[in-house]
């Protein structure tokens, strides 16, 4: 069975599905627990994925208590009617948390994909660290994108043979989409991207930066907006009012900075090729814009993915607003120190992460082998 709930979770769920598919000894048992709704559906149709359940637990503006309690209510009653051989959980979501535990207490194996991500900290990213951590200790075959994600179980103390290294299979999704003929339905950004018009992503949401550093991303991007007038800056707007009513303000009334709803993937994806400069809060992006080519500034303090920081094409800045305007000069400014950035090594994966975790999880349930550990 895999179970998923938002959109980051269903597009690096959805190229291990279609190797489950397509397995002569497995077949996959797809559940929803919806925890995005329109999101979610937007990557589901995009890469041909119908659930075979969902459990629905969407519900506008609860708490993660409330999220946890209705997932672990409606998750029992699925577990007991499909009795699947394993579950697959993937990444740090609520679901992802929760949806472990369920299984653990119905003696159901564990697979984590996309385990060993750590940041050090318990409450950054919150409540992502606490949940892939939480997620880790009933896992029984911990499938990590990188050595780097297996080093950092190793010192936890998880057992090595229980620890297969396949890559992340976000670069599986993004190899397909990327490949992919998409139009933008908003027009500024079709008109402008069909001009090769420099253009520069911001992506925020994290709980993290609520409140007072939101303000000083929002100040930042409307002070280098200004700055740069022949350059567009585009920002996806996450639907929660908590990050819309703080950077709306600063940002509205900007000619060259477009504010649109969440493009949907394929979208986002090829936002991200167009894209000279990203500055994001986000995860995935980290994992996704150096296929690209792409420096990335991450507007936090800390990072589970330190293998791109290492290759150069990210660079932890903070919410600082100086620093934000600082770097983002820098980059737009200085060829030199663009093209440092701009290499298009991506350490996370090399298209077939899916394929490997379909034999780690073969080898799991005793009818297939695994394949060799992804290298980086």
């Amino acid at each position: 069975m895999v179970i998923y709930g938002t959109r980051p979770e269903a597009v690096k769920m959805a190229p291990l599905i279609r190797a489950l598919e397509a397995s002569e000894v497995l077949t996959p048992i797809v559940v929803s627990t919806g925890q995005h709704r329109e999101m979610l559906d937007q990557v589901n149709k995009w890469f041909g994925i119908t659930p075979d359940l969902d459990l629905g637990v969407f519900k506008a503006g609860q708490s993660l208590t409330e999220l946890a309690s209705r997932i672990l209510d409606k998750l029992p009653e699925v577990l007991r009617d499909a009795q699947p051989d394993a579950v697959v959980v993937q990444g740090d979501t609520t679901t992802v948390a929760v949806g472990a535990i369920a299984c653990f207490y119905h003696e159901i194996p564990v697979v984590h994909l996309e385990a060993g991500l750590r940041s050090g900290n318990l409450f950054s990213p919150f409540p992502e660290e606490a949940n892939r951590r939480l997620a880790g200790q009933v896992t029984s075959l911990h499938l990590a994108p990188t050595t780097t994600s297996r080093d950092n179980l190793l010192r936890e103390g998880i057992d090595p043979a229980t620890i297969a290294v396949v890559g992340n299979t976000v670069i599986d999704a993004l190899n397909w989409s990327a490949g992919e003929s998409v139009e933008f339905e908003d027009e500024r950004l079709a008109e402008a991207s069909s001009a090769g018009r420099r253009m520069v992503l911001l992506t925020t949401h994290r709980r993290e930066n609520w409140g007072e550093p939101m303000g000083d991303i929002g100040a930042a991007i409307a002070e280098l907006a200004r700055r740069y007038p022949e350059t567009l800056f585009v920002f996806p707007a996450h639907k929660n009012p908590v990050v819309r009513d703080v950077l709306y303000p600063l940002l509205e009334g900007l000619e060259n900075v477009v504010i649109v709803e969440p493009l949907d993937y394929p979208e986002f994806v090829h936002a991200q090729k167009w894209a000279t400069l990203i500055l994001t809060d986000s995860g995935g992006v980290q994992e996704e814009a150096p296929s690209f080519g792409k420096p990335v500034l991450v507007l936090r303090e800390n990072t589970e993915r330190p293998e791109a920081v290492v290759a150069g094409t990210v660079k932890l800045i903070g919410t600082d607003r100086q620093r934000i305007v600082d770097e983002a000069v820098r980059l737009l400014d200085d060829r030199a120190a663009y093209d440092a950035m701009s290499h298009a090594v991506n350490p996370y994966g090399d298209g077939n992460a899916a394929e490997r975790s379909a034999a780690a999880i073969a080898q799991l349930l005793e009818v297939g082998e695994r394949l060799p550990d992804f290298a980086g």
